[in-house]
């Protein structure tokens, strides 16, 4: 018995003629299939950025209710920013930022939470409330109005303190929030099945730098290896939030709000902060190509020119 194929047959010169009109009429370049327009390679995001200088700045250990806080502070007439470390980071994660908001005319602060590096351990029965312990390091500075820069782990103690204090935030930008604490059903369910078991167990490079970046920057990958090992230097388990996060809690966010995500991250992809960035009342969203969990470090110039352009709309 004879087969016959009577599948259409294709043309591989109609096939091409029909790719170069489909791209405008622009003539196939080098390999065939492939157009001009596509014959480029695009800049590679991950190219080594050297850690610029820091500027001056002032540093200490701040006694709090309950704790001791070690802080950085460029001082300076300049609006407030506040940078709020990751689970992996502490005070001196942010090389990267420091300089580039003090160029634009920004007052930083960099502070490491209870249980992180330079600052005393949490409390295993008393771990307080984060958001609280922002709160008061702001009154003992002297700070008003204020914005706030957050990463990971960062970012749910911003949403903690925009919650309650609102009138005390100029704008807030939150990067890479995975948010675990939401007492929402749909979003446990998202939040549970972007991860496999034992994520949290993998190593933090893995977990936290994007697949990109770690093959492309060894050296860099090095050094957040080192930061993220100086970290945690007691427990850091037991603070809470001061409020539940709900939709109906995300609603009463009255700052302007920017979420930043990373194309590849692993702990809190886009999905994950679209859903959390539509219950905030006019939120914005950046999304950043190919970045991991840490685009602080992978990207550090999208992730400045990002949410300094979100804050001069916001400036006042």
């Amino acid at each position: 018995m004879t087969f016959r194929d009577n599948a259409p047959r294709f043309d591989r010169r109609r096939l091409l003629t029909g790719a170069a009109a489909l791209a405008g009429g622009t003539a196939l370049a080098g390999v065939a299939g492939v157009s001009a327009a596509f014959a480029k390679l695009p800049p590679n995001p991950f190219t080594p950025v050297p850690v610029p200088p820091q500027p001056a700045f002032k540093e200490g250990v701040m006694e709090l209710a309950g704790t001791k806080l070690y802080y950085r502070d460029t001082g300076g007439n300049g609006p407030v920013v506040v940078l709020m470390h990751p689970a992996t980071g502490s005070a001196l994660i942010w090389p990267y930022q420091i300089p580039a908001f003090v160029k634009a005319g920004y007052r930083v602060i960099a502070y490491s939470r209870r249980g992180y590096n330079g600052s005393e351990p949490a409390d295993r029965n008393n771990g307080g409330v984060p958001s609280q312990d922002l709160h008061a390091m702001m009154d003992k500075l002297g700070v008003g109005k204020f914005y706030v820069v957050a990463s990971a782990a960062g970012c749910s103690i911003t949403i903690d303190y925009a919650i309650d204090h609102s009138d005390r935030l100029l704008a807030i930008a939150v990067s890479s929030g995975s948010f675990g604490d939401i007492d929402e059903p749909e979003y446990k369910i998202v939040s549970q099945t972007s991860r496999v078991k034992g994520f949290d167990e993998m190593p933090a490079p893995f977990r936290e730098l994007g697949p990109s970046y770690r093959a492309a920057n060894l050296e860099g990958t090095k050094e957040w290896a080192e930061l993220e090992h100086k970290a945690i230097n007691g427990n850091r388990l037991g603070p809470k939030n001061a409020n539940k996060f709900t939709w109906a809690n995300f609603a009463k966010i009255k700052t302007p709000t920017l979420f930043i995500a990373g194309g590849a991250d692993l702990a809190a992809p886009p999905t994950m902060m679209r859903i959390a960035a539509a219950k905030v009342p006019g939120a914005d969203m950046v999304i950043i190509p190919d970045a991991g969990h840490s685009i602080y470090w992978e990207q550090p110039e999208a992730f400045n020119k990002a949410i300094l352009a979100f804050f001069r709309k916001h400036r006042k």
